[in-house]
């Protein structure tokens, strides 16, 4: 190694998963179904430029399963009704996330899940 420092890589999206979600068939036995979706997502094959993270709750109790994406510089989303069965296309959304510069992916090329059960939709903090 010649001493230089490599660039510090930012992920180019967060997926973030709410931990305390649970849905109507949990008895209470058990992890919660959030905690089990965040654990396979955790241990999935994740889309180039994405990151998990566990969050205990987004404020979206009514709903199952939540997760966010969010990205510096970028929209933020929120999609809830979800579970283990939506795994593959809560992969592919996180990875069109990635890949779109402002987060926007057009709405034809989002997995349906992602058209149908959207939550929120948050602008960045920082001016675009």
């Amino acid at each position: 190694m010649d001493g230089t420092i490599p660039p510090r890589t930012t992920p180019k999206a967060t997926l973030v998963i709410c931990t305390t979600c649970k849905d109507a068939a949990w008895q209470g036995d058990g992890p919660r179904p959030g905690a089990q979706l965040h654990a396979a997502l955790a241990a999935a094959d994740l889309p180039a430029g994405v990151t998990v993270r566990a969050v205990e709750c987004l404020s979206v109790c009514g709903d199952g399963c939540t997760v966010a994406l969010q990205a510096p510089g970028k929209w933020s989303y929120v999609y809830a009704r979800l579970s283990a069965a939506h795994i593959p296309a809560i992969l592919d959304g996180a990875g069109r996330y990635a890949a779109a510069p402002d987060g926007i992916v057009p709405w034809r090329e989002r997995p349906e899940v992602f058209r149908k059960q959207s939550v929120a939709r948050i602008p960045p903090l920082e001016p675009t």
